[in-house]
């Protein structure tokens, strides 16, 4: 038997954490995936793995859809929704590609398996009145309460994801030409436009809060905590239930709720999509036109609400 036959016919047997380990690690330095999408990536998998291992399983090249299939209906029998399925079954099915591709298996066993459908959720948009009364909630007599003020004058005139805001550092930062450097998934980098309201925010946190927060430390984060340190993502969540809380409105606000309120009230004032994908950073457009959805039900309300004829 030849070499090359060798590789096509009879595939090495790739070990279950070694082979795992290996697609992380393509995906890390050759497709530079987010750190966080990286750690969600690895942790389903090796929840697939010990499921494997559990039931004594063969290696990975030995796996047929009878074994997916079997794992597809644990996860249904814990009472995962479709939306974390298919989020297990994108792992999979990408890590077994991978395994393909490189010839350490001879199949791929995901190949037939449908993803499980059901409708998928439209992004919650707060109102222009909403973000007034957070902003309004914002105790600008306090140095955090200018920094939180800061925070969510940035979030929604920009849409940044809350990774991107506490990543941001102080080079990042073109306030005289009115931008920001962004650095998204895949540490990719955009400039983002500031509005005049953020720009005037942002400057006036730079010039009067940023360095008491500071003090002696010398982080070069844009946002610090009381301590000065950099602003976590868990704390900047914190920040806007307080301040939703604070102004009365009832449903929970989170950063990506500002990101989603930020691209649509773009597109119902007539952005074009794909001016919306470059300020959000989406690499594919189709991420964008889930926001098409939520402003044609605006404008179809709307119509319905004022037209004489509707």
């Amino acid at each position: 038997m030849s070499p090359q036959c060798r590789v096509k016919c009879r595939p090495m047997q790739p070990d279950w954490d070694a082979s795992i380990d290996h697609f992380l690690n393509h995906l890390r330095v050759e497709k530079r995936l987010a750190a966080n999408s990286l750690e969600a990536y690895g942790r389903d998998l090796r929840v697939f793995s010990e499921f494997a291992k559990k039931r004594k399983w063969p290696g990975p090249a030995q796996i047929g859809e009878n074994h997916l299939l079997d794992f597809l209906i644990h996860l249904h029998q814990k009472g995962l929704k479709g939306k974390s399925v298919s989020r297990n079954l994108v792992a999979i099915r990408g890590w077994f590609r991978f395994l393909l591709e490189e010839k350490l298996i001879a199949k791929d066993p995901t190949a037939q398996i449908e993803f499980p459908k059901g409708l998928k959720k439209l992004p919650h948009v707060l109102s222009l009145e909403n973000i007034d009364q957070m902003l309004d909630a914002c105790d600008l007599k306090k140095p955090l309460g200018l920094r939180d003020f800061c925070i969510l004058q940035l979030l929604y005139a920009t849409g940044l994801r809350v990774s991107e805001l506490t990543g941001l550092k102080t080079n990042h930062l073109m306030a005289d030409a009115g931008y920001l450097l962004a650095y998204g998934k895949g540490s990719k980098e955009r400039v983002v436009p500031l509005g005049k309201e953020a720009l005037r925010a942002l400057k006036e946190y730079l010039a009067g809060v940023r360095p008491k927060l500071s003090g002696e430390k010398s982080s070069d984060a844009v946002f610090l905590s009381r301590k000065g340190e950099k602003l976590t993502r868990q704390r900047v969540w914190q920040v806007l239930g307080g301040l939703a809380r604070k102004a009365g409105i009832p449903k929970k606000v989170t950063p990506h709720m500002l990101r989603h309120s930020f691209a649509t009230h773009l597109l119902e004032r007539g952005a074009d999509l794909r001016s919306v994908q470059i300020l959000l950073g989406h690499a594919d457009v189709s991420t964008t036109q889930i926001y098409t959805h939520v402003s044609s039900t605006h404008l179809k309300s709307l119509y319905e609400k004022f037209h004489p004829r509707s």
